[in-house]
């Protein structure tokens, strides 16, 4: 079990990458919240798991990076409103990723060397 210090590293993390994480789901097809963070965990086999990611969503769409897809009613009434990525959301992913991979190597090379 992770002490106060791990949880705290592993939940900057997470929260460095959330953004990233959620237009990538989005990218492959649009998806509201909940899926979003269940294709997560499962991807990640279960290491990235998310409580809620309303707040990354709602930043998304306020910088323009996703946008409202369609809404659709469930069973129990709820409105489930699923996303979908943006052209300029594609672009910034894009550019997410390429620095995403360049820091992690820096990292690497520094705690290797």
């Amino acid at each position: 079990m992770a002490n106060k210090e791990q949880t705290k590293l592993m939940d900057g993390l997470k929260k460095a990458t959330t953004e990233m994480m959620v237009l990538f789901m989005l990218r492959k097809q649009p998806m509201y919240t909940y899926e979003i963070m269940k294709a997560i965990e499962q991807v990640s086999n279960h290491v990235l798991v998310y409580n809620t990611l309303y707040i990354a969503i709602n930043r998304l769409c306020k910088n323009g990076l996703i946008e409202e897809a369609s809404k659709s009613l469930t069973d129990d009434n709820h409105v489930r409103i699923y996303y979908k990525i943006t052209d300029a959301g594609n672009r910034y992913l894009d550019y997410a990723i390429q620095e995403y991979h360049r820091i992690s190597a820096a990292i690497e090379q520094v705690i290797s060397s």
